[in-house]
């Protein structure tokens, strides 16, 4: 099992003066750490509009940023808003080939179907998102292997063109789609696809029935590019520190439940779409689910007594109700799918992780509240200590 970086690029409240040139400074000084501690590939999102959760509105230059920045950690746009109103295909091809020749060839495609505030922003029409993104996956290899490429479907016309430059890799870089639900895990396998998934604060064994997905899609494959990526990256919450105390007293956990409740709020998504997927290890992004609110979160935040404790520590947090660094480390401590303490205890969820055939971790160091040292030191402990336990691991397992 492989290593990663996953990062959104942002700084919760109160903010210090000129916070987001701190913030890409600092980043871009993690990845420098993480490229020599030994992680495999740094992903990034792409975000609009969302003060506080993200400042990744331009990743393509924070990528390539990134990029000079490091020598051998691949580069990831994990992913790209693949709706045709947010990123037209012919733009990504050209933008992924750029930065894959000014990375030496380390460039990861990653495309995302978004929702929500997004959706409303660009005008996305949430009854053809999908097929959009299963569309830009069939045309962008061929844009950077065709000699002369055109398009025709019901949602998009693309004349004859030669599509440069050309990426580095050949026959092209790897591709992949972020899927939350069962229907888009099953997509990304039968596009031929690598499939980046993630937990939060769901179990892992839900994960492994959203992995059964992919692997009953990559079972019928018809890959849209020139060979099948099987691959499976999982992104969640990691913060290893050199005791409990220390993971503590980080904010660590505190900064996780901040991310869920404000991952709400900046892409305009109601809580009960986040509280259900806790409960039940689904993302219910059908049209209705992810369009754009108008008006107030109508979610209910009353205390349900069927409620789970990280589900209430959320509700309390959300009407602004104060919860201490120690309670929310308590409250997420039992969870499988959470990452957050001393080496050994982190060493065995990440197990976890293994044991359903994940192959890459996708690591969220740098979020909420939690100190530049704190996410230096975070890094260094992985690339000492579970970099290569994990990898011996791997090497046992083929022996």
């Amino acid at each position: 099992m492989k290593f990663d970086m996953f990062y959104e690029f942002q700084k919760a409240k109160p903010w210090p003066q000129e916070h987001e040139r701190q913030v890409i400074e600092e980043s871009l000084a993690q990845a420098r750490a993480a490229d020599e501690a030994g992680f495999e590939i740094w992903w990034q999102v792409e975000h609009h509009a969302t003060p506080e959760f993200s400042y990744s509105a331009a990743p393509e230059i924070l990528l390539t940023a990134v990029a000079l920045n490091t020598k051998r950690m691949h580069v990831g746009h994990a992913g790209v808003l693949a709706p045709f109103k947010i990123n037209h295909p012919l733009r990504v091809a050209e933008r992924i080939a750029t930065m894959d020749i000014l990375s030496g060839g380390r460039m990861e495609l990653g495309l995302a179907k978004s929702g929500g505030k997004e959706w409303e922003t660009f005008g996305v029409n949430p009854e053809t998102a999908r097929e959009e993104v299963r569309e830009a996956a069939q045309m962008i290899p061929r844009m950077w292997t065709d000699d002369v490429f055109s398009w025709n479907s019901d949602l998009l016309t693309i004349p004859p063109r030669e599509v440069t430059p050309r990426p580095l890799q050949r026959p092209h870089p790897r591709i992949w789609q972020t899927a939350g639900s069962p229907d888009s895990f099953r997509m990304a396998g039968e596009l031929g696809l690598g499939v980046l998934g993630t937990t939060l604060l769901s179990s892992v064994a839900q994960m492994r029935s959203l992995l059964d997905e992919y692997e009953a899609g990559l079972a019928n494959a018809k890959p849209a590019g020139k060979f099948v990526t099987d691959q499976k990256g999982i992104f969640t919450f990691v913060h290893v520190a050199e005791s409990r105390k220390k993971a503590i007293e980080s904010g660590a956990a505190w900064s996780a439940l901040w991310y869920v409740n404000a991952a709400a709020v900046a892409l305009k998504v109601p809580r009960r779409v986040w509280y259900d997927t806790i409960r039940n290890g689904l993302h219910p992004n059908s049209p209705g689910d992810t369009a754009a609110l108008k008006g107030a979160d109508p979610t209910i935040l009353e205390i349900d007594p069927n409620d789970p404790p990280v589900v209430v520590t959320l509700k309390r947090m959300a009407m602004g109700e104060n919860i201490s660094f120690e309670e929310a480390h308590e409250v997420l401590e039992p969870l499988d799918s959470v990452i957050v303490g001393d080496v050994d205890f982190c060493a065995k969820k990440f197990a976890n992780y293994e044991s359903i055939g994940s192959d890459r971790m996708m690591c969220l160091m740098q979020y909420g509240t939690i100190a530049h040292p704190d996410v230096l030191r975070s890094i260094e402990l992985t690339g000492e200590h579970l970099i290569p336990a994990f990898a011996g691991t791997a090497q046992r397992k083929r022996a």
